[in-house]
This record gives C-alpha cells, structure tokens and sequence, in this order.
C-alpha cells in the first residue's frame, strides 16, 4: 500500500491539501468533517479503499498540529459529482484520542 498525506485543516485557512504520489489536491475545509476516530472529505479525485494515509491536521482551537495514520473504508462517487472519502484512523493514542475528541467538537467535526 502506498502512503499519502492530507495536509491541514487550520484556523486562519480555508483549505485542505491533499498530498500523494500520485494525486496533489487543494480542498475548501467546508468539505472536510473530522471525527472522533477518522475523517471524511469530499475530492474530485477518488483514493483506492485500503489505502493507507498519514493526516496532519492543524486544530482550529489553539492552532496545535495533529498527525494521524489512517486507512480509506469508502469512496463513493464518480468523476462528473465528485468523491466522498471515508478513512478511520489507526494506532491513535489515549492523547491523541483527546484532540481528535476536541476537534471533532469544533467547526470542523461531527461529533
């Protein structure tokens, strides 16, 4: 499995980006909800299921970076409408389960 890398959801921003080796996408951070155990995005551009992710995420509140491994359950879609990604997080620490908690709190979760 190859690895990618979502950038940022921060405070000052309004984007999200979206890094791989084969993909490189900017994204409006209204298309991102971060949950308690994992993320969900909308892209125009679709990720293989079981892909394997590292997300870095910057917390609205206090500005703090957060980096989370991941996996892709779903991405439903197609190219005209656009994808709705799915990933759950693996291997998070009591610490990190905290501030996710949080986050998933804020303006940019869903509990």
């Amino acid at each position: 499995m190859s690895a990618k890398k979502i950038g940022s959801v921060d405070s000052v921003g309004s984007s999200v980006s979206v890094k791989g080796r084969q993909a490189a996408l900017e994204l409006s951070a209204d298309t991102v909800s971060i949950h308690k155990n994992g993320i969900e995005f909308r892209s125009p551009q679709s990720f293989n299921e079981w892909s394997e992710m590292t997300v870095s995420l910057q917390s609205p509140e206090d500005g703090s970076k957060l980096s989370c491994h991941g996996v892709v359950i779903a991405c439903a879609g197609n190219k005209h409408t656009g994808y709705h990604v799915s990933m759950v997080f693996t291997s998070l620490t009591p610490q990190t389960e905290e501030r996710l908690l949080v986050m998933a709190r804020s303006a940019f979760g869903n509990g």
